[in-house]
Parts: structure tokens; sequence; C-alpha cells
């Protein structure tokens, strides 16, 4: 019988496994990985020390103390991390870094 011969009838779908079809085994939630991720800012020769300073206080809203401090990674260490968290969230950042012209760039954290 067909779905119109019987009215009883309301899907013709598989109500289960057939050969042929594959099953998705995911994993728990306790056994995803949470590694963050993090984004970077990189010293470069271009930006001064009072922008940079002045792009982590205006796009993070950091302290002055904290965008100064980063600030100073950036310039002596020639990188700060400046954010963690999921990847999706680092991406926007360094978009938004590299808009203000900011050399960014964001990768796991080890």
């Amino acid at each position: 019988m067909t779905p119109t011969q019987h009215p009883e009838v309301m899907s013709t779908a598989p109500t289960g496994p057939s050969e042929g079809t594959a099953t998705l085994e995911l994993p728990e939630m306790d056994q995803l990985p949470d590694t963050p991720w993090i984004t970077l800012v990189w010293n470069d020769p271009v930006n001064l020390m009072s922008y940079v300073t002045y792009v982590f206080q205006t796009y993070f809203g950091y302290s002055k103390d904290k965008a100064t401090a980063l600030m100073l990674d950036v310039h002596h260490k020639g990188r700060a991390v400046v954010a963690t968290g999921p990847r999706e969230q680092m991406e926007r950042h360094v978009e938004a870094l590299q808009s203000y012209g900011l050399w960014a760039t964001f990768q796991k954290d080890e």
C-alpha cells in the first residue's frame, strides 16, 4: 500500500537503521576537547605604542594599566596574548584588531 491508498500511514520514512546506513557517534560532552583558543597581537614597525594601547582600551575595554602592560609585552617580547576563549570569538577579535591595523592572529592555546 502507498500513503495515498491507506489514510493511517503518515510517513514512509524508515523508522530504524537499515543496511547501508551509517550512524554518527558523537563523543560525550565531557570528552570534547575544551582547549581554549588565544588571540595574539604581534609587534610591527608601523603602529605607535600609544595607538596599540588605545586599541586595547577601545576594543576590549581594558583599563589603561592592563592595555599598557599588554602593549609593552608586544613591544618587548614581540607578541602578547590579548584574549582567550572559543575559536569563533577569537576569529572575531582578530578581524577587529586587523581592521584597526594591528597584526593579530589566533591559535589553539598550548
